[in-house]
């Protein structure tokens, strides 16, 4: 039996090219925009799930959710592009993705205080979360501030349009305030059986 290891560990991971092109990231704004807005909840919550509470000292955004036959192409090319990022760096079992696609706007003043997406003590029951993405869908033009910092202060994700990072859904992370204009963001989460 032959055992192949990833080719290297990494928990961060920034796409080299983007994934969408301007016109594709429009269409995926589209999508979003024509399902029913919500503000953003913390805690619980989730297409199907008990919803969180909304707390505006933690989190100001507006969020949807994108129906998987609404958006089918992007979903292939997402789980295409996660199982070949975890092959090469995570090494996580059993990886599909298990939820619909968030898509985010933070709009003049919109933030995500410091949070992980898996809270490994409570997440034991498959799927758990194991990778998270975030991918720019607006020009970096179109806003200001609304960095994504990962693990501590001062390490910011700088994307660009249609973009994405994708990172161990166990690792703090946060959305500093947007100063001017509406940051737009597609982001998933991918689950498979619980870390061990």
């Amino acid at each position: 039996m032959i055992i192949t290891e990833p080719r290297w560990k990494s928990y961060v991971v920034e796409t080299t090219s983007p994934l969408f092109t301007p016109e594709q990231c429009q269409l995926i704004i589209n999508a979003g925009r024509s399902e029913p807005r919500n503000d953003a909840s913390v805690g619980p919550g989730g297409p199907g799930k008990e919803r969180g509470v909304i707390d505006t000292e933690i989190r100001t955004s507006h969020i949807s959710w994108i129906p998987f036959k609404k958006m089918v192409p992007m979903y292939k090319k997402l789980e295409r592009t996660m199982k070949q990022t975890n092959a090469n760096h995570f090494g996580f079992d059993g990886m599909k993705i298990t939820e619909m696609a968030q898509y985010t706007e933070y709009p003049n003043g919109g933030f995500y205080d410091w949070h992980i997406d898996s809270d490994t003590e409570f997440s034991q029951e498959p799927p758990v979360r194991k990778i998270s993405m975030t991918c720019l869908l607006s020009p970096e033009h179109e806003f200001e501030g609304g960095d994504l910092e990962l693990m501590k202060e001062g390490k910011v994700a700088k994307l660009k349009q249609g973009h994405a990072i994708f990172f161990a859904s166990f690792i703090r992370h946060r959305v500093k305030p947007v100063i001017t204009g509406n940051r737009k963001s597609l982001v998933m989460w991918f689950g498979g059986t619980p870390l061990r």
